[in-house]
């Protein structure tokens, strides 16, 4: 059993060296210690409004901090209120401020970026073993996760004009819910893969210390069960966010490189959805904050707290921006360089990238190497065979959106009924459409044609010049695609422009990015 903690002789803040007020609680310092009292507060998300409700609370935060830092949490004591009557009090080791990580981070200590690293093999470790099961796995689901969001924006309503722009927070819910509403594929497999857990819940920089003897993690989520039931990106997220915040976009990075590597579960860490649960989060601060605001009527608040919710918000949608799911086509008559920018883009991106030339021989029962020249409506080229590589292309593809991985298809798309038929999977798959037309000097692509039948290149087009010319005369018009020229014009900047035209390049208001494409189906 551990020593009983020391109690105060009451909770009148002059017995306190030091008071710090959050939202939900009250730290009072003394000493070696910390005494955290839970506020009669109720908000939608939590409920402190009687004392038996605040024990109960006190007492999971002790248990369930006591996973991440048994040395820290002390134990739970009475201790008389203004009114003389007793109120529960979490009672903590006090650990230096100096060795908070939000502190070492805004100071640009050399500490931080080791203590970081000591904080993904903490989380790592503990997310390997963390406890799963199906009633935990239910609150990760794609239905779950969107009831958070919707709680999110039900809360921030209030602030919708006032404090927060409203295009901008209705297109942060347009996006959320349309990643949501395309994903239950991966949410599913995200369960199946046993990736969600009873995890920390509210992993936030101000709550960690960096002490010789290893970081402490306190602080984790204990008034609702539901809510520490995530997915293991939920909660690397958090950090990683909060890292971002503090202008520490590197240390984000880093922290998310390391703990994929320390877990050791291959398919863990998946781009888009990384950068959904890090505008979740994002959003979630931001709602504290907006109930953090001064009240008009002398209310307490915490000044500044509208000017972070404002930032927060525009991180949270700048993620959702970078991390929504595309559907990309790249088309054009043979020679004019389609494969080879959907193969830059590709790899620039991490996206999946399927090529009709490939599947059109899979289909055939062939392998991917360059077969004979072919000619229009023959062979490979009849009627039948062009519609069911396009129908093959489509299928895998749904299922990739659905996974959360976007997906160039690179194929010449001159049937506008075909790209009809693409535009019809991208609004199934709630995944965003570009598309991207190359174009070339005639001359620049009959010289290309010739050049790889002269060498055989494995796996490029068996088209033949002919076949080009008859395909160009044949296209359907394509108004709406952004045109990239090749004739001349560096990979490089092909690549820029491919970037710029998906949307899929940095968005100004992201400041960090990971490399580990999104998986590929199994």
């Amino acid at each position: 059993m551990p020593p009983e903690p020391p109690s105060p002789p009451s909770l009148d803040p002059g017995w306190f060296d030091t008071v710090v007020e959050t939202h939900i609680s009250t730290l009072l310092f003394a000493g070696d210690c910390v005494y955290k009292r839970k506020k009669p507060v109720r908000f939608p998300f939590v409920d402190f409004s009687t004392v038996e409700r605040r024990r109960h609370a006190c007492e999971r935060e002790v248990e369930l901090n006591r996973r991440f830092s048994p040395d820290v949490y002390l134990g739970v004591v009475d201790v008389p209120d203004e009114h003389g009557h007793p109120e529960p009090v979490v009672v903590m080791r006090r650990m230096a401020s100096s060795q908070r990580l939000s502190t070492l981070v805004r100071t640009r200590s050399s500490a931080a970026g080791p203590c970081v690293a000591a904080v993904a093999e903490l989380v790592a470790g503990f997310h390997r073993h963390a406890p799963r099961s199906s009633v935990i796995s239910q609150d990760a689901s794609a239905a779950a996760v969107m009831q958070l969001w919707d709680d999110s924006f039900n809360e921030l309503e209030p602030f919708s004009g006032s404090v927060l722009d409203v295009d901008r927070l209705g297109e942060t819910s347009r996006r959320a819910r349309r990643f949501v509403g395309g994903r239950e594929p991966l949410f599913e497999r995200r369960i199946s893969d046993a990736l969600v857990c009873d995890g920390h819940g509210d992993l936030q920089t101000d709550d960690v210390f960096c002490t010789p003897g290893g970081p402490r993690v306190l602080d984790c989520l204990e008034f609702d069960d539901h809510l520490r039931h995530v997915d293991v990106l939920a909660d690397v997220a958090f950090l990683a966010m909060d890292l971002e915040r503090l202008g520490a976009p590197e240390l984000a990075a880093q922290f998310v490189s390391i703990w994929s590597a320390s877990l050791d579960a291959p398919h863990a860490l998946h781009n888009a959805l990384l950068h959904h649960y890090v505008a979740q989060r994002a959003l979630v601060r931001c709602k504290v904050n907006c109930l953090r605001i001064p009240t008009t009527n002398g209310g307490v608040g915490f000044p500044g707290a509208a000017q972070h919710a404002v930032g927060l918000l525009d991180l949270a949608l700048a993620h959702l921006r970078v991390g929504a799911v595309r559907l990309v086509l790249v088309g054009g008559t043979p020679g004019v360089g389609k494969t080879t920018v959907a193969q830059a883009l590709a790899r620039a991106t991490g996206w999946a990238v399927l090529h009709s030339d490939v599947v059109r021989r899979q289909l055939a029962g062939g392998s991917a190497a360059t077969p004979p020249p072919a000619e229009v409506r023959q062979g490979l080229y009849e009627p039948a065979a062009v519609a069911a590589t396009y129908d093959e292309m489509r299928r895998r593809a749904g299922e990739l959106l659905g996974q959360g991985v976007s997906v160039i298809l690179d194929a010449s798309w001159t049937s506008a009924t075909q790209r009809q038929q693409a535009v019809a999977l991208a609004a199934s798959g709630d995944a965003d459409l570009v598309s991207l037309r190359c174009v070339c000097d005639p001359t620049e692509a009959h010289r290309r044609i010739l050049e790889r039948s002269r060498t055989g290149l494995t796996g490029a087009s068996d088209a033949t010049v002919d076949v080009a010319e008859l395909l160009a005369a044949r296209a359907d018009p394509w108004p709406h695609a952004v045109v990239l020229d090749t004739t001349a014009t560096p990979p490089g900047d092909l690549v820029v422009q491919a970037l710029e035209a998906s949307g899929g390049g940095s968005d100004p208001g992201v400041g960090w990015d990971w490399s580990a494409p999104g998986p590929s189906s199994r």
